[in-house]
């Protein structure tokens, strides 16, 4: 399933426009993202947690050549499923 596939099922289910569906799904990415950036975290009941996750600065290798590059530290979006979810993907 894509996005399109998501503002679709949307606005056959509000009986909208796809247009005013697609704006809904936009809205609800861009709040999550905006939060994230924020460092916020986003819960949404019978889905999961969405948060951001600090990792470490690290020497890794280049599959290549075998040469060593230093990978900078970084924040990275992290998810974790709801139990709901996880029983329904069962």
């Amino acid at each position: 399933m894509n996005k399109q596939a998501i503002v679709e099922a949307v606005a056959g289910k509000l009986g909208g426009t796809k247009a005013e569906a697609e704006e809904a799904v936009d809205t609800v990415v861009n709040s999550i993202i905006e939060t994230l950036k924020k460092g916020g975290e986003v819960s949404i009941a019978g889905l999961g947690i969405f948060s951001v996750r600090q990792r470490k600065a690290r020497e890794a290798r280049n599959p290549r050549t075998g040469a060593a590059i230093q990978v900078p530290a970084m924040k990275v979006p992290k998810f974790r499923p709801a139990k709901g979810l996880k029983e329904a993907v069962k």
